[in-house]
């Protein structure tokens, strides 16, 4: 069965050791990894150029079979299985969840619990996004891959099959019946004493998946949640785990750079980064599920940020790398096609210059929830935090990017302004719980100068709704979250017509476009988007909270009903109910979360009466 040149973003699961992530296929191949870190250079990156990005194969050597992809249960530990009129091969694929990002290590499993089948393993690296040559040491059973790139990272493949050096690759055809295992481990060569291969085979095939597999469990059973659509919830908080960095605390937006929301198109940027308002949303939910470790890990994170703040730089950079630096040139990679042809490849992120008022609603909202659920904040740090308070409440009027980073121009964006608010009501309710001495009758006055700047004058009375931007008749979902943060009551007369807008406009059945290129909204960029999935999850937990329950409830469902055949989403879903998009997108994925235990409140308190 002849291989397709690209799979579907959809047709992917993923691993992690929280210090970055693998990609792989419905058929067994690695497409895209950074090595070792999320915002690392890539070392397979097929998914971007399928002649050369590189790729960590093993698949049976069969004319005809279907595939099937698990998770094992409340785990990150993915089974792909193929199956055949000969029988049925298994490929257990997980990464060991170690402190540092050094100790990086890739376990693949091949069993074969039906049948004998033929298999070939094909390791094809290549290193610094495809840009560097490396070289190939070692003999049949440890493969040593070295870059010759800046770096020079490397890393070796173990395996207790005869492996054969081709090249610049590795390969190893071999067959596996019952009771018979071929194991390959791909182990960064770090800093500690090199272990004997036998050795370091036998303990990640055996006592490192055991404690990988007790990893993931022991962390989801310590939710909270044990509401309707469980599975669903875990998977989405386990994969907002795997994109949070078990070293810094931070969070980046999705693993992945240069999958395109348009196809064939250059909406095609990177997102192996930590952005304010994203890594806030994905607190709130690790909040709501009552997973306190992961907030406190980003507050420390953000008060680490808040300190690099000088005289020079008065307030917080929108994203970072996950370890704080501040340094995201954005460059393109001119020499990967990009997958099926989107083009230009983007590392780095442009954005991280724009000036955005939105993330201090998100941030402080975070914290806000934080020092009521997670523990009291230190007046140190509410110190750091006010700052910024003073410069929300000093530059709240201005014109911004927006939470959609337009390129074109700035604005005077409702969704700006309404976190603006936010920012300060936050701040306020801290201030006020813990008595701290802060200018509260100057924020309050501040606060409610925008809740009527908002009202009056980003409301269109043609349109009957709230818009985009000041004085405009151009609506955006990202009105939506105007009584997700309780801007608005959601039974406002004005709310429920800017939601009847919205559908009208934005919505078709259960999915949502954050705009429309084509009823006058502009962004600078070519190419009409698909629909984009947290907006879907805002809008169904805004039908929720203004009362429409039911329906809330079946285009939740069918919401799910996009989810890949793992449970993920991209951050969009295009005409053909496809996913596209870096992937997995937290902020689809904390959308879920919250729009879960929204609904299934509401249905709970329906059911009691």
């Amino acid at each position: 069965m002849k291989k397709k040149r690209y799979q579907p973003i959809g047709n992917y699961g993923i691993i992690g050791n929280r210090h970055t992530v693998a990609l792989i296929s419905a058929e067994g191949s690695i497409d895209f990894m950074c090595f070792t870190r999320f915002d690392s250079p890539t070392v397979f990156a097929a998914l971007l150029d399928a002649n050369i990005g590189g790729f960590f194969e093993i698949r049976p050597q069969l004319e005809e079979m279907d595939y099937k992809q698990l998770y094992l249960p409340d785990t990150a530990v993915l089974l792909t299985r193929f199956l055949s009129e000969q029988g049925v091969a298994e490929v257990t694929d997980f990464m060991p969840v170690k402190s540092e990002e050094k100790n990086c290590v890739l376990v693949r499993t091949v069993t074969v619990p039906r049948g004998e089948i033929p298999l070939r393993m094909r390791c094809q690296p290549r290193f610094d996004y495809a840009r560097a040559e490396h070289t190939i040491t070692g003999s049949s059973f440890e493969v040593v891959f070295t870059s010759l790139g800046p770096d020079q990272t490397a890393f070796r493949l173990l395996s207790n099959i005869p492996m054969t050096i081709e090249g610049k690759d590795v390969y190893a055809y071999f067959t596996v019946g019952p009771k018979q295992e071929a194991h390959f481990v791909l182990e960064a060569i770090s800093a500690e004493a090199p272990r004997n291969w036998q050795e370091a085979l036998h303990h990640y095939t055996t006592d490192s998946f055991h404690s990988t597999v007790n990893y993931w469990k022991d962390w989801i059973g310590k939710s909270k949640y044990a509401g309707r659509w469980l599975e669903m919830v875990n998977r989405s908080a386990l994969t907002l785990k795997l994109l949070t960095s078990y070293q810094f605390g931070s969070a980046v937006a999705a693993p992945t750079f240069g999958l395109p929301s348009v196809m064939g198109g250059i909406r095609n940027w990177d997102y192996r980064y930590t952005w304010v308002r994203d890594a806030a949303f994905t607190m709130y939910a690790f909040l709501r599920l009552g997973l306190m470790e992961e907030a406190a890990g980003f507050v420390n994170w953000i008060e680490a940020e808040l300190a690099e703040i000088t005289d020079h730089k008065e307030t917080l950079q929108l994203m970072y790398k996950v370890d704080g630096s501040s340094e995201l040139e954005e460059t393109t990679l001119p020499h990967l096609e990009g997958y099926e042809k989107s083009f230009p490849v983007r590392i780095g992120n442009a954005a991280q210059g724009q000036f955005q008022l939105d993330i201090y609603g998100e941030l402080i909202d975070s914290i806000y929830l934080y020092d009521k659920y997670g523990g009291p904040i230190t007046y140190s740090f509410w110190k750091k935090i006010e700052q910024q308070v003073e410069y929300v409440a000093n530059n709240w009027q201005k014109a911004d990017h927006g939470i959609w980073e337009v390129r074109n121009q700035e604005r005077e964006f409702l969704q700006s302004r309404v976190m603006c608010w936010v920012a300060l009501d936050r701040a306020l309710r801290i201030a006020e719980h813990r008595s701290f001495p802060s200018p509260v009758d100057q924020w309050r006055k501040v606060r409610d100068e925008i809740y009527q700047d908002v009202y009056e004058n980003f409301w269109n009375e043609e349109k009957k709704a709230f818009v985009q931007y000041k004085g405009s008749d151009v609506l955006d979902a990202a009105a939506l979250l105007m009584p997700l943060v309780r801007f608005i009551n959601p039974y406002e007369p004005r709310w429920l017509s800017t939601l009847e807008a919205i559908e009208e406009e934005l919505v078709s059945d259960t999915l949502v476009y954050r705009y429309r290129t084509d009823r006058g909204a502009a962004d600078g960029l070519a190419g009409e988007e698909g629909t984009f999935s947290i907006c879907s999850f805002w809008y169904v937990e805004c039908l929720s909270r203004s009362g429409y329950v039911e329906k809330a409830r079946l285009y939740f469902e069918k919401m799910l009903g996009y989810a890949n055949h793992l449970g993920l989403f991209a951050e969009q879903i295009g005409h053909r109910g496809e996913h596209l998009g870096n992937f997995p997108q937290a902020f689809t994925h904390l959308g879920l979360i919250s729009t879960a235990f929204e609904l299934n409140r509401k249905l709970d308190k329906r059911t009691k009466g």
